[in-house]
């Protein structure tokens, strides 16, 4: 069998929430992170861009030309010493287009590429030893010159880049804890919103161990609803399982006297005819036991509390004590004090007494009464010293549907009803050789009821 993929169709609740909030917060952080990169790129780009213009008029307020010497001056300071250090990454340039004629000192024998530019115009562009700049340049006429002048002013982009990428790594990072914080809120929301579905799950498995009858309301209104319907199921199945029982019990006491009157008349006829009737009489009274002792039988209703072993086979035990005492016969049990069991009272009566009965029947001097426990549910083991059975009399002696004429002697009845009590509960009856040389019953009951029971 191919064993199914887990996928969120069967997922938890709050697996399937928080995988929707992480998708969410995968693709919507994601995208405010780039808006709000874009967002601070152009504005500290424009900022940046400003600051140029500025220079650049600064540059150009300072350009006069003296006529006495023939020559373009500038007599504006710009405010900053990188103006004057060489290949500082702060420059500015005056050319006519064919040759420069004014320029900064940090520019030394290095110059600015030109581009014609009737308005202010920004670009990026490459410095002198490869340094990233960002440049603004424009023309301008300056009489008496006939020729225009073309001013540049660039500054190394090193300081916006800078800035850029460590908005950029410390939004990343923001982002990033942003992302665990809303995960780990989340988380806890979900935890706390979930709460009462817990509690109702608790009571469904409290309810299912047999340790609670019904299931708390104390929870939200939509889920005290749900638990409401619930037990009100409970109840309605408590009560048909109970009616049902007794009706059972009705049944076998208003069908006992008729055969017991059936069986007196029995004694009138003469045989071979008293023996037939007392023989088919005997057959409608095993058959009607069998199917009553069935149909009462609580099964794995699923709402069985835990009861303690030993108490509740005490009174069983006393019985069937006495009758081993007068037939010679030592009953031993060793039941611990500590042994529990899902099981519904009556019917754990039921299954021990038959098989303590089936074994007492065919006993020679010795019954031995066990049990125990292990990691999925409880054990009982009835051996006796008896005349036993062969493999295949222990195999037809639970065979579904076998007749109670054709089985052994001493598998009868009681051990059909024994395995199919403990089919209803899940369990199941295994028929062994017994150490003692005679017939070992082997019971064994689930803690947990199974779908398929």
């Amino acid at each position: 069998m191919r064993r199914r993929r887990p996928s969120l169709a069967t997922a938890p609740i709050a697996v399937r929430l928080l995988a929707a909030a992480l998708a969410i917060i995968l693709i919507t952080l994601p995208l405010a992170g780039v808006g709000l990169a874009h967002h601070f790129r152009a504005s500290a780009t424009a900022a940046f861009d400003e600051r140029l213009e500025s220079l650049l008029n600064v540059v150009i307020a300072g350009l006069n030309y003296d006529n006495a010497a023939q020559r373009l001056e500038h007599d504006a300071a710009l405010g900053d010493p990188r103006f004057d250090r060489v290949f500082s990454g702060w420059y500015w340039q005056v050319s006519d287009g064919a040759d420069t004629r004014l320029a900064s000192r940090s520019l030394w024998d290095q110059r600015l590429p030109i581009q014609p530019a009737a308005a202010p115009e920004v670009r990026d562009a490459t410095g002198p030893r490869g340094t990233p700049l960002r440049l603004i340049e424009r023309d301008i006429r300056l009489a008496p010159l006939e020729t225009p002048l073309h001013v540049s002013v660039a500054l190394s982009r090193e300081e916006l880049n800078a800035t850029l990428d460590g908005f950029t790594t410390r939004l990343a990072g923001s982002l990033v804890g942003v992302g665990i914080l809303l995960l780990l809120t989340l988380a806890l929301q979900v935890h706390w919103g979930l709460a009462p579905l817990r509690r109702l799950q608790a009571d469904l498995n409290a309810v299912e161990n047999g340790t609670a009858e019904s299931l708390e309301t104390r929870l939200p209104a939509e889920l005290a609803r749900l638990a409401g319907a619930i037990n009100g199921v409970l109840a309605r199945d408590r009560r048909l399982m109970e009616r049902a029982r007794h009706a059972a019990g009705n049944l076998a006491h208003a069908l006992k006297t008729p055969v017991s009157v059936l069986a007196t008349l029995a004694e009138g006829f003469d045989d071979p005819a008293r023996q037939r009737v007392k023989a088919e009489l005997a057959r409608i009274d095993a058959a009607v036991r069998h199917h009553l002792a069935r149909a009462s039988a609580a099964g794995a209703s699923g709402l069985n509390r835990r009861v303690a072993v030993a108490d509740t086979l005490a009174p069983v035990l006393d019985g069937l004590g006495r009758l081993a005492t007068r037939r010679g016969i030592a009953l031993d049990t060793a039941l611990p004090e500590t042994l529990s069991a899902r099981v519904d009272p009556q019917d754990l009566q039921e299954l021990a007494g038959n098989l303590l009965e089936n074994a007492l029947r065919w006993a020679r001097s010795r019954v031995t009464l066990s049990g125990g426990s292990d990691a999925e549910g409880v054990w009982l083991t009835i051996e006796d010293d008896g005349p036993g059975m062969s493999a295949t009399e222990r195999r037809q002696a639970l065979a579904r549907g076998a007749r109670l004429d054709e089985r052994h002697s001493g598998s009868g009845l009681g051990l059909a009803i024994v395995n199919e009590l403990a089919g209803l509960y899940g369990g199941r009856l295994r028929l062994e050789v017994s150490t003692l040389g005679g017939l070992a019953a082997h019971l064994w009951l689930p803690d947990r009821v199974r779908a398929e029971a």
